[in-house]
């Protein structure tokens, strides 16, 4: 509606992803919201070693991937977690843990990646050599790019060739916390393995500087040539994909809305949302500067105040530099409290319904209406179009069609693939009298189960055999035939050295990027911890602080519902020893301090978080008291920095804070806290 008004400044950003938003495509890799690069959950199985770098999915991806990993597990895979907390997937897998620094995970690659070289030999091959000359480009001075300069190639960065500063286990060890010992066993266990699974969550990468930790991981699994072959994956493996990656074997039609072009094409990175609003001006893309006079805030699905960095700035941008701000919402969350008008909107339990693609490839889900809109709620779309009509949209031209008829053409469009593993056919049987009982238009058709039965159910799922044709491994046509099957990269190979990355940097203008994985410390990172690195003496805030995703609620969504308040506190994870250092006992309150703002949380005091880290679960409603400007709800983005850095990738877990015993009142359980509700 806001296209066909005039149009919008919109946002954009790496969020959830982080560098794996944009830097895989560039090296020639699948990674993605869409695409990944891992196999599926029956291959897995096949997998000899697994190492969950970054990764829990037993806590943040949806559907039932910790059964994937527990079946690979039964079948005799070991485990490797590389974390900076012993986490949940750990645990139930008996992973072996190695505890790292947050955002350090970039040097841990590259010291491994020189333990390779080191310990290489044709009576103990750890490299795949084979593998770099066939499918890569850019690892040593004989397979370098046409027209790069040879004494850039990766392998003499590893070396120190003409640098001086090889990256060897002891220099990684000195950054990640990792001793020199466990990272060369990490290399032999990596390289000397037949089947690995080199598998990694988004998490590592939603850090400032993090495309260079993108292509040392990729570039790991290129040198051990753990790729495109059974039980043998290198990729992100995260939300809807973890532990079984491919195409989706059943989808839902389209809607039939048209499109409608915004022809504003100004977006704010959200790195500079904060800036735009009070500077009135950002860096636009390939453009540079430019001035912003943004004077009205309209929040439609996104708590985008509450899950962008830098809350405490955020408010006094939208208090001091905008004129007007409204959300659509069902809940006073964050974006609300801050705004002048509320308007409330239907849940999905309200709505006609949808079907949902959410847990894995093999699934489908029906959202369906359970009862009437309450009191005075409304749908996005009714209000959509109300507002059009006041703002002189034609809003029958941009919604032709009702809620309901949509809702029909997504299950009248959706299908599955069949049994031959390519041919799709329609899933749902379809007939006249269901069009008529809906009262909309349609196309009788037979499918795989009635509408009546899905609707009932709730959800069709593919049956899955380790012998059917549904399986899949990522990039097994390349890796048999690179010449025949190419990459989209100049090269059409995998780009080690990548000199896209470079211009795509210089296209952004905010900070530079080599063409190799050269490692750059994460702006808040571990190294700025210190006042003096070299002494390790360290500076006035002297612990990192990452968000992991949390049962509580699935980002900020939910955090309001009193019985997962009761079963998870959202407290802040530390290590026993730092607690005892500072006095702090279990469930006391802590404050928070970061260079942005302050919160306060239980401490929830323990053994499996690393010294000199804490843990602070992702998505409270901030909760400001305005008389001290602490919050008391322990919003993660409270104390986050929007730094603008590489393609624009967005910073969360590399920050830094401190942390100490709070001697004023102790902080009511958020379960005994009333429901912030519209009234």
């Amino acid at each position: 509606m806001f296209s066909a008004a005039g149009g919008f400044t919109g946002d954009w950003g790496t969020t959830s992803w982080g560098a794996w938003f944009e830097t895989p495509a560039h090296l020639g890799l699948l990674e993605g919201f869409y695409t990944f690069g891992t196999n599926d959950r029956f291959d897995m199985r096949n997998s000899q070693l697994i190492v969950m770098w970054g990764a829990n999915p037993a806590w943040s991806s949806p559907g039932s991937p910790t059964y994937n990993y527990y079946q690979a597990k039964k079948a005799g895979a070991r485990f490797i977690s590389i974390d900076p907390s012993y986490t949940a997937t750990a645990e139930l897998m008996d992973a072996d843990w190695y505890p790292i620094n947050p955002g350090t995970d970039h040097a841990l690659a590259l010291g491994i990646m020189h333990a390779l070289l080191e310990m290489d030999s044709p009576e103990n091959p750890l490299i795949d050599w084979e593998f770099l000359r066939r499918c890569t480009v850019g690892f040593d001075e004989s397979n370098m790019p046409a027209g790069a300069d040879p004494k850039k190639n990766f392998k003499d960065y590893l070396l120190g060739t003409y640098t001086g500063k090889p990256t060897t286990p002891e220099w990684a060890a000195d950054i990640c916390g990792i001793s020199a010992s466990e990272i060369r066993s990490l290399a032999r266990q990596i390289g000397g393995t037949q089947r690995v699974a080199l598998l990694t969550g988004w998490a590592p990468a939603r850090i400032h500087n993090g495309e260079g930790w993108v292509q040392a991981f990729s570039t790991l699994g290129f040198m051990t040539g753990h790729m495109g072959r059974p039980g043998r994956m290198t990729g992100a493996c995260c939300h809807y994909a973890a532990g079984n990656n491919g195409t989706r074997l059943v989808m839902a039609g389209a809607n039939g809305l048209p499109a409608v072009k915004n022809p504003v094409t100004l977006k704010i990175n959200h790195n500079e949302l904060n800036r735009a609003l009070l500077e009135k001006k950002f860096r636009q893309r390939g453009v540079g500067d430019v001035d912003a006079n943004i004077q009205m805030i309209f929040h439609p699905f996104n708590a985008t105040l509450q899950t962008r960095a830098n809350i405490m700035q955020g408010i006094e941008a939208y208090r001091s530099g905008v004129e007007f701000i409204a959300t659509a919402a069902y809940v006073p969350h964050t974006c609300a409290k801050y705004s002048d008008v509320i308007l409330p909107v239907t849940t999905e339990w309200e709505r006609e319904g949808t079907i949902l693609n959410p847990s894995n490839r093999e699934v489908i889900i029906a959202a369906v209406n359970v009862t009437q809109p309450l009191y005075e709620a409304k749908s996005d779309q009714w209000i959509a179009k109300e507002l059009g009509k006041r703002l002189g949209v034609n809003v029958d031209e941009i919604f032709p069609i009702s809620e309901k008829q949509q809702f029909f053409n997504k299950l009248n469009g959706a299908t599955i693939i069949t049994e031959d593993g390519v041919t799709k056919a329609p899933l749902f049987t379809i007939t006249q009298a269901d069009i008529d009982e809906w009262q909309v238009t349609g196309t009788p058709q037979e499918g795989r189960i009635t509408l009546n039965e899905f609707l009932t159910k709730g959800k069709y799922q593919v049956e899955r055999t380790p012998d059917d044709n549904y399986g899949y491994i990522a990039y097994e046509d390349f890796i048999r035939d690179p010449a025949a099957n190419p990459r989209p990269t100049p090269s059409g190979k995998f780009e080690i050295y990548c000199e896209t990355l470079v211009e795509k940097a210089k296209e952004c203008g905010w900070t530079e990027l080599p063409p190799i994985a050269e490692y750059i410390p994460s702006a808040s990172g571990y190294e700025a911890s210190f006042k003096d690195f070299s002494k390790k003496e360290k500076g006035d805030y002297p612990f990192q602080v990452y968000n992991p995703h949390y049962l509580r609620r699935s980002h900020s969504t939910l955090d309001n519902v009193p019985w997962l308040r009761e079963q998870w506190p959202s407290p802040i994870y530390i290590n026993t020893s730092d607690a005892k250092r500072l006095d702090i006992k279990q469930g006391e309150t802590v404050l928070v301090t970061s260079p942005q703002g302050k919160i306060l949380r239980p401490a929830l005091v323990t053994q499996t978080m690393k010294p000199g880290v804490v843990a602070l679960p992702h998505g409270s409603w901030t909760n400001v008291d305005e008389t001290t400007g602490i919050d008391m709800a322990g919003a993660d983005n409270t104390l986050t920095i929007q730094v603008p850095t590489g393609l624009g990738t967005s910073g969360w877990n590399t920050m830094l804070c401190n942390i100490e015993k709070w001697h004023g009142e102790q902080l009511t359980d958020d379960a005994r806290l009333p429901q912030r509700i519209i009234g």
